[in-house]
């Protein structure tokens, strides 16, 4: 069975150059929860070319730093644009994220809009569990 997809379709935006995602100073040593809600986020269908529109929460808990938000904002609106699957988007801005804050722990969840009559919602945790 053949679906049309190829793995340039399966790989695109998860190679692309983002804006930088810039952090400060966490002032606190002790375990402490950011929670960032990201309710219009629109990425692109790299197979169709049609929009795809989500609400991301990123859950953390810093460590030494944490995200600033208008480079957090600025790094999100570039994938506005740009053709990358929904599965591919939340675990692209997790890995974005724990390379930038080094976090004690951070889950990001995508709930994106029904297409089709199919909703889907990604979830990817840090740090991964390990084992198999």
């Amino acid at each position: 069975m053949t679906t049309g997809y190829t793995d340039d379709h399966a790989a695109a935006g998860t190679k692309v150059t983002l804006p930088d995602l810039e952090t400060w100073p966490s002032q606190y040593g002790d375990d402490y929860e950011v929670a960032i809600t990201i309710p219009e986020f629109t990425s692109i269908c790299p197979k169709t070319g049609l929009p795809d529109f989500a609400t991301l929460v990123v859950t953390y808990v810093p460590d030494a730093h944490c995200v600033e938000l208008k480079s957090f904002k600025e790094y999100l609106l570039a994938f506005r644009n740009l053709g990358i699957f929904n599965e591919n988007v939340v675990n692209r801005v997790l890995a974005d994220l724990v390379a930038a804050t080094h976090p004690r722990r951070m889950t990001v969840r995508g709930v994106f809009t029904p297409r089709g009559g199919i909703q889907t919602t990604v979830e990817a945790r840090w740090p991964r569990a390990s084992g198999g």
